[in-house]
């Protein structure tokens, strides 16, 4: 399999860095023209040796896998690490090896991580935590990453310049698309999901081969029909939330994570408003896609439901997948039950902030405000700030 790279997207990068101001401009062509060649140089040689060094790399297939989208601040991210702690089951990328998608990568990776635990009492790791504290820091209190913890497949395509990654490094919103898919010409759309099983199929191999691959992505809502045609056979997820919440929460996760990186909030607003637009189709769309194919297991998820009954609501999921739940699981939920209950943040947020208005998000999404009982929820926001 050849590394898949997306050289249209690269090159238009390269025009719109060539747009930015110098002290932008320059600190961006030297990512992209510097490391993002050698960086994806360096993945395709390794990803080329995988069918070399791992033979049984080929006799691995991707059955049945569980892709749960949705709209940012849903609860998709709850759910995805709930069901990942059914760990006989599922297979799901950590952070850092959506970074490395060669198998032959994440192997040496893990074997250094042994012999740091093993003779050097764990310093590289404590190095490493100390890393990722400071990069992850200023955002945690709105999403908690790891380099150890299961992240968004998308993620892995970023070596590749097709992931949304690059939004969330630099506010192109509207001149970069990584959330239409569904919309590309079916070729590019192919060469992509092809790109993408064969990452997959390391993971399995690497985890084990009789897993299911559980993959949680915002971004994927607006690829859900080329999903199904990548994989006949998957399972959708599609978590739902107040939209009053979920709006104003990614437009502020994206706010701090672009002034963290340096821009200011000029050059960021028309990202947000066109971000603030897409919400609606990342709502509907899903719903759809899959009204159009019946025959695909599916499960919609009351964010109210998830965060209030987590055990019983993924045990709901899992019988409208066709999942049994073993009593060990059953126990693992019990557990994180208990512990939801406890979950606090300070992350605070609201439409007034952004521009936004209640009516105009209410008349957009009108049929689902009617479906899930949105207008009866009159809490203020400021209530609402605790829940995920």
């Amino acid at each position: 399999m050849i590394f898949y790279f997306d050289f249209a997207t690269y090159f238009r990068l390269l025009r719109l860095a060539m747009q930015e101001a110098p002290a932008s401009r320059w600190r961006l062509l030297f990512r992209l023209l510097v490391r993002v060649p050698l960086v994806a140089l360096f993945h395709a040689v390794c990803f080329f040796l995988d069918g070399i060094m791992f033979p049984g790399l080929h006799k691995v297939e991707v059955r049945s896998p569980v892709f749960i989208v949705g709209h940012a601040r849903s609860g998709t991210t709850l759910l995805h690490r709930l069901m990942h702690e059914d760990g006989d089951r599922f297979s799901s990328f950590m952070l850092y090896e959506l970074w490395f998608p060669s198998l032959l990568q994440k192997k040496v990776i893990r074997f250094l991580a042994a012999c740091d635990r093993r003779f050097l009492g764990s310093r590289i790791a404590k190095r490493v935590q100390a890393w990722e504290d400071k990069v992850f820091g200023p955002t945690r209190h709105i999403h908690r990453m790891s380099l150890t913890a299961p992240e968004e497949d998308d993620f892995i395509l970023t070596a590749s310049c097709a992931s949304g990654w690059w939004i969330v490094m630099l506010p192109y919103m509207g001149q970069l698309d990584f959330y239409y898919l569904d919309q590309h010409p079916p070729a590019r759309r192919r060469r992509l999901m092809n790109f993408y099983k064969e990452c997959i199929r390391r993971q399995l191999y690497l985890n084990g081969a009789d897993k299911i691959h559980l993959s949680k992505n915002p971004t994927f809502s607006g690829r859900v029909e080329t999903l199904i045609e990548a994989f006949p056979d998957a399972r959708i997820v599609v978590p739902m939330r107040n939209p009053y919440d979920t709006i104003p929460s990614l437009l502020k996760l994206m706010q701090v994570s672009w002034r963290a990186r340096g821009w200011s909030d000029e050059r960021m607003q028309s990202s947000l408003r066109y971000m603030a637009e897409q919400s609606f189709h990342t709502y509907k769309y899903p719903l759809e896609v899959l009204a159009r194919h019946p025959q695909t297991k599916q499960a919609i998820v009351d964010y109210r439901d998830l965060v209030a009954e987590p055990k019983r609501t993924v045990e709901e999921v899992y019988a409208q997948l066709d999942f049994p739940v073993t009593p060990e699981f059953a126990a693992t939920l019990e557990r994180e039950q208990q512990r939801a209950k406890k979950h606090e943040t300070s992350f605070t947020y609201s439409l007034d902030e952004f521009g936004l208005k209640a009516d105009e998000i209410r008349t957009a999404l009108s049929d689902l405000f009617e479906r899930y009982g949105w207008d009866a929820d009159t809490r203020p926001q400021a209530e609402r700030k605790g829940e995920r």
